[in-house]
């Protein structure tokens, strides 16, 4: 069963998620890739003051493909980037901002998942190679920031988002799908190659 979330999620239902539930968001979620990562680690608090309110917010590590259309902003794809480059920078950022969720694919390391623990965050993967079907739950873009400074696929896009699909593969009492299916298939390489 589908467990259908609308944002922003309080810290009880992030931590009522489990691995391998499937989820569908709606409501605000936000882009970062590593300009955004390494810019809100680095900033002070001015900066931090200059910036989106990101309480509770959801990270998508994700560099979307965008056009302008009749004056508006459109998706026309959105697919999930990989998710452990920005492993240097994600367990300060969940910290910082209370992040509730981080969406994107391939997981992430030892410090974000204890982050995830400790504060209360999930990591959602994406279906990678699934980017127009993932554009195609963003319904608006009300804002984007640092555009100027960092271009394009690297900007802070704020999406309002309806029904996006995503499943849980890092929960919030420290367990990794990722890390999971690591050991096993580890088990079961000593086991051809003893």
């Amino acid at each position: 069963m589908v467990k259908q979330l609308q944002l922003p999620l309080s810290e009880e239902q992030v931590r009522s998620l489990q691995l391998g539930d499937q989820v569908e968001l709606s409501g605000r979620i936000y882009t970062a890739r590593d300009a955004v990562h390494k810019h809100l680690s680095e900033a002070n608090q001015e900066q931090i003051m200059q910036a989106p309110d990101l309480r509770n917010a959801v990270f998508y590590h994700c560099g979307p493909v965008i056009i302008e259309e009749q004056g508006a902003w459109k998706v026309t794809a959105a697919g999930p980037t990989t998710s452990m480059r920005e492993e240097p920078y994600m367990a300060g950022l969940i910290e910082k901002f209370s992040l509730r969720a981080v969406i994107g694919k391939g997981g992430m390391g030892a410090k974000t998942a204890a982050a995830c623990k400790r504060f209360g965050c999930v990591y959602l993967h994406a279906v990678g190679g699934a980017a127009q079907v993932l554009a195609d739950a963003v319904k608006n873009i009300p804002t984007v920031h640092y555009l100027e400074e960092f271009g394009f696929p690297e900007a802070l896009w704020c999406f309002e988002v309806e029904r996006f699909p995503a499943v849980v593969s890092m929960d919030a009492q420290g367990n990794s799908l990722h890390e999971q299916v690591l050991q096993a298939s580890l088990q079961q390489k000593k086991a051809l190659c003893p």
